[in-house]
């Protein structure tokens, strides 16, 4: 038996933004971003350790509405767009920085970035991305799990079961119909958990999922293991909890490891460093300055003047940073082998976008503690939660308390004087939509009249997502959210008043089909709180 086990999650997410009706729009960048520095690398991190035979296990979370914007024709057409722009950008700086050694030596690096992450996505794996994270499932060493439908916040949607469910139920479709396989693991938007919400999980065939430290430790029995294996909810779900110690390691803006000297600076960047003039036809609407992902400074120190990056010493330090982590993770579990009847599992769940976006050296990190943990495999082995489990035959059978992994552990973040507004409208929906649906139980649904009634139920789903409340709250594109919000809204009540008439204009329709073109399977008789699912 081994001595214990070491789960890292990954939850890779992002709202939906589809905008086929604009030439281009902004918030799309999110995704393009996230591609090029965060999941891109990634894959090039699995690929190699599959090229190397690493033997390692890794869990990933792809959200329903990152997977629909992946598998987009017209987001992949633009994120190719988007990526020659930025080869583009890079060969000027190439030339721009001639007679600057130190810059066009970083200007160099970013041209071949670039180059070798358009051969991954175009040549390697023809703009298909799930594809390759699924390669990886396949081959045993990448565990795919998923989340609700649109990221809905779950315990303030529990006025309704009906949403609750649905939220659920349509993100494990949607991953079924994309991968072509059930996950087995469920990440809760935000870990928000509620008592109650693992009899939805049971319905779609989910086995674990997982919440904040404290909603273990605050269970309704006292965990005999600690944070160290799972609850058993009661049904056969499981639950599993965030380490303190090892999330303090990698998220902690003050111990962490991205606040390191040598790694990248984020907010550095040369869409707000060089020249308007220059800059311009790379930045927003050629006057807003916005990153561009070519930055040349690290992190360097607080309140210092910032030194030119050195990439070679930023993978240096990722790697005996990685050793770091392995090494504590050995202690860790000397420790609690000693007090406990089963081997503990380390679980270490992160948001995937910190990984190369947020901290450019993420990947690299990241492969570093596989490769050295199947080294020190005799102590430290890298597991699912799904393989914990069919190592170990019986759990403590306890509730695990409301909590989630948001600031202060609960729902003040997505619920509070700058986004509250919002929930009335949100449940009302979610009310005029279950009542439209039980109204027309047993009555004949013309196929015009089913298009209008599932496009409502997108819309409604849409404006759920957990990520607009979170933005108004963290002040960053406030207006887009809100706007988010109350499109969504608006296009719900639009089509509610057309349906209540019978007066559906099939143009208009089939404009917002095309705009909110998600969950094609969706059927708006499962929100029927009579009808049982």
């Amino acid at each position: 038996m081994k001595k214990g086990y070491l789960s890292i999650i990954l939850h890779a997410h992002l709202p939906y933004v589809h905008h086929p009706e604009h030439d281009s729009f902004f918030e799309e960048n999110w995704l393009f971003e996230a591609i090029t520095e965060c999941y891109i690398p990634l894959i090039g991190m699995l690929d190699r350790l599959q090229q190397d035979q690493v033997a390692y296990r890794l869990t990933l979370s792809l959200s329903p509405t990152l997977i629909t914007m992946l598998c987009d024709d017209l987001l992949r057409s633009r994120y190719l767009n988007y990526l020659h722009r930025l080869l583009e950008l890079s060969e000027k700086e190439v030339a721009r920085t001639q007679q600057q050694p130190e810059f066009h030596q970083l200007a160099t690096y970013y041209q071949r970035f670039f180059k070798d992450t358009l051969a991954t996505y175009q040549d390697t794996y023809d703009c298909d991305i799930v594809a390759a994270f699924k390669k990886h499932h396949s081959a045993g060493t990448l565990e795919l799990i998923t989340c609700a439908a649109t990221h809905g916040f779950l315990p303030l949607l529990n006025v309704s079961e009906t949403a609750v469910r649905n939220q659920i139920a349509i993100g494990v479709n949607t991953f079924e119909r994309h991968l072509g396989f059930s996950p087995t693991g469920f990440w809760l938007p935000e870990c928000a958990y509620y008592p109650g919400v693992e009899a939805y999980l049971k319905a779609s065939g989910i086995n674990y999922f997982f919440v904040d430290s404290h909603g273990i430790m605050d269970a309704s029995t006292p965990p005999r293991n600690g944070v160290y294996a799972p609850l058993d909810c009661g049904n056969g779900v499981h639950a599993f909890a965030r380490d303190p110690e090892s999330s303090r390691q990698v998220w902690s803006s003050h111990e962490g490891y991205p606040g390191d000297f040598d790694y990248r600076e984020y907010y550095r960047d040369i869409g707000f460093d060089l020249d308007l003039d220059y800059i311009a036809p790379y930045i927003l609407d050629n006057t807003i300055r916005i990153n561009t992902g070519i930055k040349y400074y690290r992190v360097t120190g607080q309140d210092l003047p910032k030194e030119l990056y050195n990439p070679e010493n930023a993978l240096a330090k990722a790697q005996l940073h990685a050793q770091d982590f392995i090494t504590k993770r050995h202690a860790q579990i000397d420790a609690l082998a000693a007090t406990m009847d089963r081997p503990p599992i380390i679980v270490a769940p992160y948001d995937a976008e910190l990984f190369g976006h947020w901290w450019f050296e993420g990947p690299h990190w990241l492969e570093s503690v596989l490769r050295i943990a199947e080294l020190d495999s005799n102590n430290v082995q890298t597991r699912s939660c799904s393989d914990y489990l069919a190592t170990q035959a019986k759990h403590q059978i306890a509730t695990p308390s409301a909590s989630t992994w948001g600031h202060q552990g609960y729902s003040s973040y997505w619920i509070n004087e700058t986004n509250d507004w919002i929930y009335p409208f949100l449940h009302q929906a979610e009310a005029d939509l279950e009542k439209l649906a039980a109204d027309l139980q047993g009555l004949t649904v013309t196929p015009l009249q089913t298009r209008a009634l599932n496009q409502a139920a997108r819309s409604v789903l849409l404006a759920q997502a957990s990520d607009w409340p979170f933005i108004m709250k963290s002040g960053t594109t406030i207006d887009y959210a809100k706007k988010r919000i109350t499109d969504h809204l608006a296009r719900f009540n639009y089509l509610h008043d057309c349906i209540r008439k019978n007066k559906i204009n099939e143009r208009y329709l089939t404009a917002l089909e095309i705009m909110d073109n998600i969950f094609p399977d969706i059927d708006f008789r499962a929100y029927n709180p009579n009808q049982k699912p």
